[in-house]
């Protein structure tokens, strides 16, 4: 009786080392362009766009689309807390103006074009029937706030006063972001 036992336990052992141990969401996937490498830091806004078709260049045309897509989401973002940063940091009365100004012109730029933009990776994949592509993108933030800079200057909507202050702002992100 002891044999079997112990026997059974051996089996059950055995057993349950060839077990995966699976997650109530599922099994994890990898996709390419996933890790710190691609995410966006201080220096880059980085994204990573993904799409499928059943032609090839109509799914990298939505793959940037969509890598484009995050980006301007990213810089819209970094903008509306700078802007907050500065409301709460200025006693100036026309702050919220400023920044409201700020957050228009960075829409204006966005909408018009990113500048800068770099395909920092591109994997293509195909199963017989579609093809799916994944693409990475990347933009310096200096580039992108001397890119505004500049606009802002040509802006002709733009006051004196709110044009130091948009200038002293993208000044501060240019030098974090050089740092």
């Amino acid at each position: 009786m002891r044999s079997f036992a112990i026997f059974f336990g051996l089996v059950l052992a055995l057993s349950m080392v060839g077990c995966k141990s699976k997650s109530p969401a599922g099994e994890r996937v990898r996709t390419p362009f996933s890790g710190s490498k691609y995410e966006s830091n201080n220096r880059f806004f980085r994204a990573v766009g993904q799409a499928t078709s059943g032609r090839e260049n109509i799914a990298r045309s939505r793959a940037e689309i969509d890598a484009k897509g995050r980006l301007a989401s990213q810089v819209e973002t970094n903008i509306r807390r700078v802007a907050d940063d500065y409301i709460a940091e200025t006693q100036n009365a026309n702050a919220s103006d400023i920044a409201e100004k700020f957050q228009s012109l960075t829409r204006e730029v966005m909408d018009t074009e990113l500048n800068d933009i770099r395909v920092i990776g591109e994997e293509k994949f195909y199963n017989g029937e579609q093809f799916t592509v994944y693409v990475a993108l990347e933009i310096r933030k200096n580039a992108m706030f001397r890119f505004m800079r500049q606009r802002a200057r040509t802006d002709a909507r733009i006051d004196k006063m709110t044009l130091k202050a948009i200038e002293d702002i993208l000044d501060a992100e240019i030098k974090k972001s050089e740092d």
